[in-house]
């Protein structure tokens, strides 16, 4: 499924380079539950911009799916984002003037998908996450971790080939944060390949594998269950 060889990042920062990362090989087959966990600066951010095909590798090789993308021009690599990647953010993304079912079918329109079948899809997608009686309301009627439901619903309703979560439940309180963290397992446990970065350890438990990244390096690649 995601398979990175060797993948290097240098930014420049006024006459120096800094290396965010330094070699990092990882391979992650579909139906894994993977977490990717470092502190600040350890290059987690930088591994997630790469993976979710925001940022291009300085060297090495990535291939998702099947298709290397780390020498993707703009365009194509918008199209591997649609199609190919969920993302769920710690911040929701959701657009505040579109209802629930509206804001997870919104995706399906950059891939020309029919009106009817993309509010077909996007109810279906809310009620996979617990969210069919809310589809007409707005954002600013739901709770938070019904607004990440409804962005892991948006995440989901493309049948992308990864869901990749950051921080998935950075603004949520302890008890909505494990609702979503259950609600990823079940997702794991349905065939989702999921791969969430997070800084926190307790949400790293809860995938069956865990990476951890350190001055840009791979320090530590764990099965936990």
């Amino acid at each position: 499924m995601i398979e990175l060889q060797d993948i290097t990042k240098a930014y420049r920062v006024g006459d120096q380079d800094v290396q965010a990362l330094r070699g990092i090989s990882v391979r992650i087959e579909r139906g894994e539950s993977v977490a990717i966990m470092g502190t600040s600066g350890s290059g987690k951010s930088t591994l997630l911009s790469i993976l979710g095909c925001l940022d291009r590798p300085s060297a090495g090789r990535y291939v998702l799916a099947g298709r290397e993308v780390q020498g993707l021009g703009g365009d194509d690599a918008a199209l591997v984002r649609n199609r190919d990647i969920g993302f769920v953010f710690q911040s929701f993304h959701l657009m505040p003037r579109l209802r629930a079912w509206e804001n997870v079918a919104y995706p399906l329109i950059f891939r020309g998908v029919p009106a009817g079948e993309r509010r077909d899809r996007a109810l279906a997608a809310l009620a996979r996450v617990g969210m069919s009686n809310r589809a007409d309301h707005h954002p600013n009627q739901l709770s938070g971790g019904q607004r990440q439901r409804v962005a892991i619903a948006r995440a989901l309703v493309g049948e992308p080939a990864i869901l990749l979560a950051d921080e998935p439940t950075g603004n949520l309180d302890s008890s909505t944060g494990e609702e979503i963290l259950t609600l990823f397992d079940g997702l794991h446990e349905q065939g989702a390949t999921v791969v969430m970065v997070t800084h926190e350890l307790d949400v790293a438990q809860r995938c069956r594998r865990m990476v951890r990244l350190m001055d840009g390096r791979v320090t530590a690649d764990e099965v936990l269950s």
